[in-house]
């Protein structure tokens, strides 16, 4: 009787989902705590950072002012509530808040905080999945009956060393978890078990479920299919022949809140990389030193992103965009594994020789790929192998 018991609560699954909030916006209002409860907006290339008048007050720049074609990064909660949101056109969003603050992108300091909040969660459970700049998942089933009280120390830890907070969802599988850690947002704590999804998750939009895009959500809707509870109860094969044999059953397994993932500890990146999109189109002859300054600075900073998160690369690739739209990439692998910027500018450039520019520029991107840890590096050339 005890066995069969023990062997049931081993297959419990308790997996947390923990998202910053507002993440990049809540890092400016660190800086410009007078902006707290404002809408604000991040993002767009032209920014710049406020002024002081004589008196030394700040001037903001205002989100009507703006001329250019970049995106929203992110923005305040109260910016959103005006529907702003991330990737959207910043002369769009113009629109919809004319009055909104608008700020610069800053994300070496972003990295910083990103580094100090998943550092404060090590601290107190190190089952963690590096998720993204401002999100992990967190694997508690060895902790059924404490998520809850975890989840109250992760979020302390948080602020106690950024000031910033975070919203957790706890669930039995990655899927639900960060469906449920959107629901009490900003600075909440969702807890949910499989009996909860009908009333807590089916109610929900289908493009709440990380995976369904903007098309897909069109296409659902014109079957019918609004909410999450409208997927689980639609029917496999219509969905399969719909949206195909893979995807279809992808749809209906998560609509059911059906998630095996685990959490993955640690998982090597496969590439790290760098671009810019232009705020006009950049001519190879007349904006040659504009896009030499672009071409050396996005180089150093892919350098700088090699060293700090301890990877060497063995290929250097780059990506260029034309105002047609119309994307060509080279790459070189190197017999030797690099960082140093001069190392990878040498490289690109070899890249960029064999790019025939027929046409205005609009993005320019560098990257890194054939990543190897430094650790490794030194293990190799000491002929260590092996453990």
């Amino acid at each position: 009787m005890t066995k069969a018991k023990d062997v049931a609560q081993v297959t419990l699954r308790r997996v947390a989902h923990l998202d910053m909030d507002a993440f990049y916006a809540s890092v400016e209002l660190l800086r410009y705590p007078q902006l707290r409860g404002l809408p604000v907006v991040i993002g767009g290339q032209s920014t710049t950072h406020p002024e002081q008048d004589k008196a030394g007050n700040l001037i903001y720049s205002k989100l009507k002012h703006y001329v250019g074609r970049g995106v929203v990064t992110t923005s305040t909660y109260e910016a959103r509530a005006l529907g702003v949101v991330s990737a959207m056109g910043m002369m769009r969003a113009a629109k919809l808040a004319p009055d909104a603050i608008i700020l610069p992108a800053d994300f070496d300091s972003y990295r910083h905080y990103s580094t100090l909040f998943k550092q404060a969660v090590k601290t107190v459970t190190p089952e963690i999945e590096n998720r993204s700049i401002d999100e992990v998942y967190i694997d508690l089933s060895s902790n059924l009956d404490e998520s809850h009280l975890i989840a109250k120390r992760l979020k302390e830890t948080i602020f106690n060393a950024t000031g910033l907070t975070c919203s957790v969802g706890i669930a039995p599988n990655k899927l639900l978890a960060k469906l449920c850690s959107e629901l009490d947002k900003p600075d909440g704590i969702t807890v949910i078990t499989d009996s909860d999804i009908k009333n807590r998750i089916w109610p929900l939009g289908v493009g709440k479920i990380n995976g369904i895009g903007p098309k897909a959500v069109e296409k659902l809707n014109s079957l019918g299919i609004v909410t999450i509870g409208d997927l689980a109860c639609f029917g496999l094969f219509t969905l399969q022949n719909r949206f195909g044999r893979v995807y279809g059953l992808w749809l209906h397994q998560s609509a059911n809140g059906w998630d095996d993932r685990p959490v993955v500890i640690h998982s090597e990146p496969k590439l790290i990389s760098r671009e810019a999109t232009f705020e006009y189109d950049l001519d190879v002859k007349i904006d040659r030193v504009k896009l030499t300054e672009f071409f050396y600075r996005l180089c150093e900073q892919l350098s700088e992103d090699l060293k700090h998160k301890g990877y060497v690369c063995y290929t250097i690739g780059i990506k260029i965009r034309f105002t047609d739209f119309h994307t060509v990439t080279r790459d070189i692998t190197l017999s030797q594994p690099i960082s140093d910027s001069k190392a990878i500018i040498q490289a690109a450039r070899v890249c960029l020789r064999r790019v025939f520019f027929n046409n205005r520029i609009r993005l320019l991107g560098i990257k890194a790929t054939g990543l190897l840890q430094i650790d490794s590096v030194t293990r190799i050339q000491q002929g260590v192998l092996f453990d």
